[in-house]
């Protein structure tokens, strides 16, 4: 068999399909692009009021990460169900699956809200013993209460928007953040006392954020029932109860998505409380290199959102044949992706150091855990297309839960936990530890790709 023949036997070949790959990785990398560069300059705002702001709000931002987290576990539950739906010609159900998502993050994000604005030093404690850190990060607890509700909404209608194949509400979404959020968060941060407005320190951060978040669900609203004439959506049916069938369907394909990704978001959060406890160093220096990590990994996540809505289509017209190629062409590109970032943090990461204000002990560390970034992003680009957008678009997450289950839980965290609590090792291998679910998944769900149980097609209802 001729080389040519045999790469069309094992990929896929048409230029049609990376036409529309990345007529879809485009703006979700750009989309991502621009929300690492707001936390970015975040970061870089706080971080000239001192370590005890940085790590305050850090960690704050960790808490908050778990319900951003379980949004997005939500959209993949949508994403997973609706590009199937939409494959298969069903646009009814995918509008009732919208839906059945935005119920329950509402809920989630009404509860979250209270529990944060009644509760925000007892939420502080559990990251950090600091009494300073504990302070500061409370008064941005306060604000960011009244944030889950808006930002759950526009974020998984943004999201599972995808699943027609219409990525832009996202990118004009962040493209308003940005210029919100930087403006406000300047105004608020150091304040302008020519208009009577106070310097608020990081509780203006937080207060920035709010006024993102509230533009974010307004153009979301607009565009959702003003623009958009592909799906046609309408909120209203956000009143009404969920068919049994669907439910069911969402439970089988879309529950463990959720699960798996609000375990991802609780094991970043137990992440952050390892490095809490190493001290308020350990903890400034981990939030410069996530910075610096999420903006050189942009367009992982273009990759995975393709790779599912694109796999998840497929899947819905019972091409499983093409699906496999298609699963094999977007690991292909991932491990490409993968290089480069790993690349980019090695020679861009220690530079980025350099624009903190920031002691020697900090900057000795961020420098170390950069190192291990470096090495870490690649697996990440892998594991991420696998597990977030190839296998989940082919309704495979049952096995991915239990993958996450199994490789945080009993391997990376007691791993972390021991090297960086009890023997007090370098900060290059407790993050290498704490990290170590990347590297085990990037190689066993390369093998399940290969195999032929990862595709599971959604019921009609």
């Amino acid at each position: 068999m001729h080389f040519k023949e045999l790469t069309k036997k094992y990929i896929v070949t048409d230029g049609d399909f990376y036409k529309r790959a990345m007529l879809l990785i485009i703006p979700v990398l750009l989309q991502n692009l621009i929300n690492q560069g707001v936390n970015m300059m975040d970061t870089v705002m706080v971080g000239k009021l001192g370590e005890v702001s940085i790590s305050a709000s850090s960690l704050a931002n960790q808490y908050y990460a778990i319900y951003n987290i379980m949004c997005m576990g939500i959209s993949a539950a949508g994403l997973v169900l609706a590009s199937q739906y939409w494959g298969a010609g069903e646009p009814k159900t995918v509008r009732r699956t919208f839906d059945l998502v935005l119920q329950i993050v509402m809920i989630m994000g009404a509860i979250l809200g209270v529990l944060t604005a009644l509760f925000p030093e007892a939420i502080m404690s559990l990251y950090t013993p600091d009494p300073d850190v504990i302070r500061e990060g409370a008064k941005y607890l306060k604000i960011t209460a009244f944030i889950f509700l808006p930002h759950g909404i526009s974020l998984v209608m943004s999201n599972v928007i995808r699943a027609v194949g219409n990525a832009r509400l996202g990118l004009v979404i962040s493209v308003l953040s940005f210029v919100v959020n930087i403006g406000a968060n300047y105004v608020f941060i150091f304040g302008v006392p020519a208009l009577g407005i106070p310097a608020l320190g990081v509780m203006g951060a937080a207060l920035g954020t709010l006024c993102a978040r509230i533009i974010e669900l307004l153009v979301c609203a607009v565009y959702m029932l003003k623009v958009e004439k592909v799906l046609v959506y309408r909120p209203s049916g956000v009143l009404k109860p969920p068919k049994k069938a669907l439910f069911r369907e969402f439970i089988r394909l879309g529950l463990p998505a959720i699960i798996s990704d609000t375990l991802l978001g609780l094991a970043a959060t137990v992440i952050s409380m390892i490095l809490g406890h190493m001290g308020k160093e350990a903890t400034s220096a981990y939030a410069i290199v996530v910075v610096i990590e999420r903006l050189c990994t942009v367009a992982t996540g273009g990759i995975a959102s393709a790779s599912g809505v694109m796999i998840g289509q497929t899947v819905g017209q019972g091409d499983y044949e093409r699906a496999h190629r298609e699963g094999r062409s977007f690991l292909l590109i991932s491990v490409g992706i993968g290089l480069f970032a790993s690349a980019l943090v090695r020679f861009a990461g220690v530079w980025s150091i350099g624009m903190y204000e920031i002691t020697p002990e900090t900057y000795d560390i961020a420098v170390s855990m950069m190192s291990s970034s470096a090495i870490i992003v690649f697996f990440q680009a892998v594991q991420s297309a696998l597990s977030k957008g190839i296998l989940r678009g082919g309704g495979d997450t049952k096995f991915l839960m239990i993958a996450d289950v199994i490789f945080q839980w009993v391997a990376s965290i007691p791993l972390g936990f021991v090297m960086g609590l009890l023997l007090d090792v370098s900060p290059f291998w407790v993050l290498i530890a704490l990290r170590i679910d990347y590297i085990i998944k990037s190689v066993w769900l390369t093998v399940r790709l290969g195999g032929t149980k990862w595709i599971h097609k959604a019921r009609s209802v």
